[in-house]
């Protein structure tokens, strides 16, 4: 063999071993492992920091709510009053009947979930409040599922409608006009989709668990295998939920996302603790535990509208056609009802969603 012939052959095993390498890291590094040179033993590899960031930068305000004739304030999607076959809307706490969850002699409020605190009659009449506010007619025929924080996805007609139970689910779709269909959330991410060729509609309620079992992506990829749609054709608005600003969440929550989005590590960051008193008077809050076992310090905060964004992404939805109507459901108590923020005991808004009958 000659010598220039020889080089090839050993350049050629270089960049093979230098290949099986880099294959041999991303294994490892998977593994929470670090390769160490020949003769030294691999070691766990020191957790990747997390981003960084100030809770003062993070919060996502709405833009202010139209108002309806009938005092129903609510959010629409900039841009989408251009198409005109379209009905949709993000409902706020205000402007309803209901009593169940207003301050002493407040106004009442727009609870739309049958909740334990309220009762079935200003819940209803709220339900009629969005709908005519929404599609000018109170009378609007309204679909809504028994939400269990899953990826079952339920197609929708008129009929639906007449049912004295709704389905359990997390995700609505329909192709027939002159119906609502309806989301019901208290901090959990609302997801309206439209196909702007085929008129189809779809309506997803995406907390972290249905965020985990990719109740979007799969909403997408419904809406293509039973009406044709294409994703190059849909629009998405993601509405008021909680923000990363507020949604402190466990490592378990971080394992989970994991599991499943190869991007996961890019929806969650640390925040530090917006505590005023901790922040001005860090020394009163000391504790004789070990480094890393005390809860004062930076917290991890999921990016949950963030993660349903590139979930529709990933289902081939434009960038562009993909909106953030913002709103912090913990940061603005005055306008969202918010399950965290109020321990437990909240109203619910809705997120709807039609087409207008020719």
């Amino acid at each position: 063999m000659s010598t220039s012939a020889s080089r090839e052959t050993a350049s050629t095993d270089a960049q093979i071993e230098a290949t099986q390498i880099r294959a041999m890291d991303t294994l490892f590094e998977q593994a929470g492992l670090v390769r160490r040179p020949r003769g030294e033993a691999a070691s766990a590899a020191r957790p990747a920091r997390r981003p960084r960031a100030d809770q003062s930068e993070l919060t996502r305000t709405a833009s202010p709510p139209r108002v309806a004739e009938n005092g129903v304030h609510w959010l629409a999607v900039p841009g989408w009053e251009r198409i005109d076959w379209l009905w949709h809307g993000f409902s706020t706490r205000v402007g309803g009947r209901s009593r169940a969850y207003c301050a002493d002699g407040g106004e009442p409020e727009l609870n739309l979930g049958f909740t334990p605190d309220d009762d079935r009659e200003s819940v209803a009449a709220n339900r009629r409040l969005l709908a005519e506010a929404v599609t000018g007619n109170a009378a609007t025929p309204l679909a809504t599922i028994r939400q269990i924080h899953s990826g079952h996805l339920l197609r929708a007609g008129i009929d639906y409608t007449g049912r004295a139970q709704p389905l359990k689910g997390d995700g609505l779709l329909t192709a027939e006009p002159g119906l609502l269909l309806g989301v019901q959330t208290a901090d959990c991410i609302p997801v309206l989709v439209a196909d702007r060729k085929r008129r189809v509609v779809a309506a997803f309620h995406a907390g972290w668990r249905g965020t985990v079992k990719r109740i979007v992506e799969a909403g997408v990829g419904r809406m293509c295998l039973e009406f044709g749609s294409r994703p190059g054709d849909l629009v998405a608005a993601i509405g008021p939920g909680i923000g990363v600003c507020c949604y402190a969440v466990g490592e378990d929550l971080l394992s989970s996302f994991e599991a499943q989005f190869a991007y996961s590590r890019e929806l969650f960051c640390e925040v530090d603790d917006a505590d005023a008193v901790r922040r001005k008077y860090p020394m009163l809050f000391l504790t004789q535990r070990a480094p890393g076992h005390s809860p004062i310090g930076p917290s991890l905060h999921l990016n949950l509208a963030e993660a349903n964004r590139r979930q529709l992404l990933a289902a081939g939805v434009k960038p562009r056609a993909i909106q953030m109507v913002g709103g912090c459901t913990s940061c603005q108590p005055s306008l969202f009802f918010s399950h965290r923020a109020s321990q437990g005991r909240a109203g619910r808004m809705m997120s709807v969603i039609g087409i207008r009958p020719d």
